[in-house]
């Protein structure tokens, strides 16, 4: 259970990798970076940082995949799917960042910001929605 008493768990589009939240999330934002669209698929990644103390993986170890260059974010997915999971500093860091699509419960939080919105691609808008646009990443102090 988070902090609010809410469990939340999540997992791969095969089923064969499922973790659970224990502690609530930090912050959550739109990622529009290349290496984020890229490993998603999508115009940007819906992403929540929670720390590495409340990650628990249920399941799947073996399933999954990590990529992760040099200066950047680990990259984490099924190996089985294909299902982009999460990635961030796992799993050695102090944060994980899990992608809200795979997300089975209502995360308590909705995304605050977009980064790298320099990055948004040609064929796609940044939608008018009001929040804070950050042309790389936020300042240390963006929750």
């Amino acid at each position: 259970m988070t902090a609010h008493g809410h469990q939340i768990r999540g997992g791969c589009l095969c089923g064969g990798v499922r973790y659970e939240l224990n502690a609530p999330f930090r912050r959550a934002n739109f990622c529009h970076c290349s290496r984020c669209r890229k490993h998603s698929g999508a115009a940007a990644l819906a992403q929540g940082r929670v720390p590495a103390s409340g990650f628990v993986l249920l399941q799947g170890r073996e399933l999954l995949v990590s990529y992760t260059e040099a200066g950047h974010m680990a990259k984490v997915f099924c190996g089985r799917c294909g299902s982009s999971l999460f990635g961030g500093t796992w799993p050695d860091g102090p944060e994980v960042s899990i992608r809200l699509g795979t997300l089975d419960d209502d995360p308590r939080i909705r995304p605050s910001y977009h980064s790298f919105a320099d990055e948004v691609p040609a064929w796609d808008t940044l939608a008018a929605d009001g929040l804070p646009r950050y042309p790389r990443r936020p300042p240390r102090d963006v929750a």
